[in-house]
């Protein structure tokens, strides 16, 4: 519970998620580009679900790639849920129910190939069915040392000359601090649809763009360790469900304001 940082999906082929959109630089190992590539063009619609993938010869020459490295690319794919291997049929897309949502890489495709209002009001949802528990359980089981580093996290959220980049990192790093205060290893594995969806405010609005709005976010985050300390739990919920609520309502109007 209190090793480092551990994101869901973290098999080795990218950064954080935060990290890779804001840098938009990835690792580039032969298997981790066809892997990339392949996974962004079946995200994207390229390959639809239920069609089959070109065959190895077909690939192997797209990606200037051997044979082994394909099918090891092919092996991650699958391990990511996005295709079924069909002996004398070929590789078919599975439904995108069957994909795994959690995972890393296939959040960051999501991102790269562009994300609608559907899609972050599903993370928020998620967010809100998890994180308010954790500040719960925080209020609980935090020690007054984990309590005194998120304390730091959200008053440095305030501090002046943050761009949306370094804000974005102070808001997952104060996150993944109420998960871990919560005593529950299991919110852990959140912390990749958190990152997803503060990736999400960094790519269309953010709060250092509002008059204020750095200073909002800092006393929104003070007030949820402020419960904490106080040992509320119902206190602490509440105080993190308006956060992410507030966050909710200031992507929805950049989305709509786009359109």
């Amino acid at each position: 519970m209190k090793s480092g940082r551990g994101v869901p999906g973290g098999d080795g082929l990218n950064r954080s998620l935060l990290e890779t959109v804001v840098s938009g630089s990835r690792k580039r190992t032969s298997h981790a580009h066809v892997v990339d590539q392949l996974g962004k063009a079946i995200i994207s619609g390229e390959f639809p679900v239920g069609s089959i993938l070109p065959g190895d010869p077909e690939l192997a020459a797209r990606f200037k790639v051997s044979r082994t490295v394909l099918r090891e690319a092919m092996k991650t794919l699958a391990a990511k849920g996005l295709v079924v291997p069909r002996a004398r049929i070929g590789t078919r897309v599975t439904p995108r129910n069957d994909w795994n949502l959690f995972d890393n890489d296939i959040l960051t495709w999501h991102f790269e190939c562009g994300v609608d209002e559907d899609f972050l009001y599903h993370l928020s949802e998620v967010r809100l069915a998890f994180e308010p528990h954790a500040a719960a359980l925080a209020a609980r089981n935090a020690s007054e040392a984990e309590i005194s580093r998120m304390m730091r996290l959200a008053v440095a959220m305030g501090e002046e000359g943050h761009s949306a980049e370094s804000l974005a990192s102070a808001d997952l790093k104060f996150h993944l601090a109420v998960a871990e205060a919560s005593g529950n290893p299991f919110m852990r594995t959140v912390g990749g649809l958190i990152e997803a969806a503060l990736v999400g405010v960094f790519k269309l609005s953010s709060p250092v763009a509002e008059k204020g709005g750095i200073d909002e976010v800092a006393r929104n985050h003070i007030r949820i360790v402020e419960e904490i300390g106080r040992r509320d739990e119902v206190g602490a919920r509440l105080a993190m469900e308006n956060v992410i609520k507030i966050g909710r309502e200031r992507v929805r109007s950049a989305l709509q304001s786009r359109s």
